[in-house]
C-alpha cells in the first residue's frame, strides 16, 4: 500500500463511519508511517453540524465558521486493514500546525 492508497482508504472510512453525523470538509491533514509496526497514521479533519460556532459575528457575516475534528486512523500496510480511529487533540502549541 502507497501513502496515497492509505490516505484514500483513511477519508474513505471516517466518511462512512461517520455518515450518519453528515462530516463535511473532509480533509487529509497528516500522514505518518510507522516502520516498527507496518502502519499507517492517518490524520483526517472534518466538520460536523453541532461543531459550528453562533454568534453576534456570525448574523452579520453569515454561515458561522465550523470547527474541525480531527481522526487519526491506523491501517495496517500489508494488507490496507483499518486497526483503529482516534481522536487527535490538538495542544495550543500545536494548534497553529493545522491552519
Amino acid at each position: 500500500m502507497d501513502v496515497k492508497q492509505a490516505a484514500t482508504a483513511a477519508k474513505t472510512y471516517v466518511a462512512d463511519l461517520l455518515r450518519d453525523e453528515n462530516p463535511t470538509n473532509l480533509g487529509l491533514e497528516e500522514v505518518e508511517f510507522d516502520r516498527s509496526t507496518g502502519t499507517w497514521n492517518i490524520t483526517v479533519g472534518f466538520s460536523r453540524p453541532w461543531n459550528s460556532t453562533r454568534g453576534p459575528l456570525t448574523t452579520l457575516a453569515g454561515e458561522p465558521i465550523p470547527k474541525r475534528a480531527y481522526r487519526v486512523v491506523s491501517i495496517r500496510d500489508v494488507d490496507g486493514e483499518v486497526l483503529s480511529m482516534k481522536r487527535r487533540e490538538l495542544s495550543l502549541q500545536n494548534a497553529s500546525d493545522f491552519d
